[in-house]
């Protein structure tokens, strides 16, 4: 008479229980695998408008134009049925040119002003006329509203807060600094460049216009990439160089990377360098990243971002400290 195995009812509920707790064992043992990221090398690009973009923390000031915001815009356009038109001599409306305005102010200084002793009396800032008609907006090979899309696109790329420090090399006019300054708490936005007419349109138009002298931005004449005068304890969030490099001799910039590598915070610092990176493609790739390394630098990748304004993009190239 064969004898057969009996498994009672209790046996088997424990059998099952005790299969179900390995397996779920295994599978988080492999869901916590410590495996190695891929370096990302990729060419991401990054529209001028955002759904998902951080705030700011006075008022809750998104950092870069919203989906709705441009819905907005354009609904108010379409409500008052706006069209675009010649801009002629129309009532209460003369339009002129830059040079016009420079002569009209030179020679008639506008429809009331003082004469005499009291020339200069009322007047805290003069300013030269070729900065009050802005002639430096149109120094740049593109629109000054561009500016903009630059903070926009290196605010969000950085998670830029107003307590970053932030150093531009060659802010020139301000054009993309102006919006950096506005952000940022006092002192906290940095700049190092060389052109003396440049600086003045700075500090003698575009600050005081905008509002911003109360900022203190530490703005330094130099061509030389010292950075000493803006102390030794300062740690950037945040280095970007828009279309300087480009006129700068090799060498000249990889001293300025150099002394700048130890002023950027470990990991979450970036460098952002527009345009393109011949100072170290130039040395070879290979020879490139040793040289980066050596410093304690790593190169993350190529980003570009577009216009919300007019048919452009910019190519931007990301750096990051890796070692402390």
């Amino acid at each position: 008479m064969s004898k057969g195995v009996v498994i009672t009812v209790p046996v088997l509920v424990l059998s099952a229980s005790l299969a179900a707790v390995f397996l779920l064992f295994l599978l988080s043992s492999f869901s916590s695998c410590s495996c190695p990221q891929p370096s990302d090398t990729s060419v991401s690009s990054t529209s001028s408008i955002d759904v998902g973009v951080p705030e700011s923390s006075h008022g809750n000031i998104p950092l870069s134009t919203r989906k709705e915001d441009v819905e907005w815009v354009i609904d108010q356009i379409h409500a008052n049925g706006l069209h675009m038109h010649d801009n002629v001599l129309r009532k209460g409306i003369n339009p002129r040119t830059r040079a016009q305005q420079l002569v009209d102010l030179r020679e008639f200084k506008g429809i009331s002003h003082y004469e005499g002793p009291q020339l200069n009396n009322h007047t805290a800032l003069p300013c030269p006329g070729e900065l009050l008609v802005e002639e430096h907006h149109s120094n740049y090979g593109e629109p000054w509203a561009g500016g903009r899309d630059v903070f926009e696109f290196l605010a969000q790329s950085t998670q830029l807060r107003p307590e970053s420090q932030v150093l531009e090399i060659g802010c020139g006019t301000l054009r993309v600094g102006l919006h950096f300054i506005r952000y940022l708490n006092p002192e906290h936005f940095h700049c190092l460049e060389r052109d003396e007419l440049s600086l003045m349109a700075a500090f003698r138009y575009e600050l005081p216009a905008q509002g911003l002298l109360n900022k203190r931005p530490l703005i330094v004449k130099g061509d030389d990439m010292d950075f000493s005068k803006f102390g030794s304890g300062i740690m950037y969030d945040l280095i970007y160089a828009s279309a300087v490099f480009l006129h700068m001799p090799d060498n000249l910039v990889w001293t300025g990377v150099e002394r700048l590598t130890s002023k950027l915070k470990p990991y979450d610092g970036r460098i952002f360098v527009s345009h393109n990176i011949k100072f170290c493609s130039r040395l070879g790739g290979e020879e490139c990243t040793k040289r980066l390394m050596s410093l304690g630098l790593e190169y993350i990748g190529k980003k570009t971002h577009d216009s919300l304004l007019f048919n452009h993009y910019e190519i931007w190239f990301e750096f990051r400290r890796v070692k402390a």
